[in-house]
């Protein structure tokens, strides 16, 4: 599957680039509940931080979201969207839950400018049609609210896409950022990197325009 990029964001992302070694349909991978975190405590204190430091409040949208949103205090209203109705469901912060495969339909179920902050957490490098994600994620928000991504180099290796597997965690900073510029919808991206004693936490974000 390939990005709906225009023609100029094509020579970015390359031929392959969003392939996977698993083409299947993503609803029999993430079937299976996994309320397990996918790193650990100094990782995940680490995106909280970060978190914090963007301003992740207000009407929140957690993005590929599981049981747990990474966030220290819970927001006026958190949205999750994810994969799999139980893991969703035991996610107790969340004031409203939505199950929907952003890999088979991009466009996400919300009218315009509902949102303050869109977070995701380690779940950037599933996206097939990023380009395409990070639109929808500017129409969701308000004027000025910021999408804020983080990420690791863990990883269920037969769903990320191989342009993420193929480079090191400056490289994956550079995709991500460069999925901000090509959607044409944000401000110049911020590059970060949140200290952590225990996994790498690599992060980006970025003002909707």
């Amino acid at each position: 599957m390939s990005d709906t990029a225009g023609p100029a964001d094509t020579a970015t992302f390359p031929p392959g680039f969003f392939e996977r070694s698993d083409e299947r349909d993503d609803a029999i991978f993430y079937g299976p509940p996994r309320l397990v975190q996918h790193l650990d405590d100094a990782a995940v204190n680490a995106v909280s931080a970060y978190y914090d430091e963007v301003g992740a409040d207000g009407d929140v949208l957690d993005l590929m979201a599981s049981w747990v949103s990474h966030l220290s205090t819970q927001p006026r209203h958190l949205t999750v969207l994810g994969m799999n109705t139980a893991e969703l469901g035991a996610n107790s912060w969340a004031h409203e839950r939505v199950v929907h495969d952003l890999n088979a339909d991009p466009v996400l179920p919300f009218a315009d400018a509902a949102f303050d902050t869109v977070i995701s957490t380690v779940s950037v490098d599933y996206l097939t049609s990023p380009v395409a994600v990070f639109r929808e994620v500017a129409r969701v928000l308000r004027p000025g609210g910021t999408f804020a991504v983080a990420f690791s180099n863990r990883c269920f290796l037969a769903k990320a896409i191989r342009g993420w597997l193929a480079t090191d965690d400056a490289g994956r900073q550079d995709i991500v950022a460069g999925y901000f510029r090509a959607s044409g919808a944000f401000a110049e991206p911020v590059l970060s990197s949140p200290p952590s004693t225990g996994d790498p936490v690599l992060a980006v974000h970025a003002a909707r325009r």
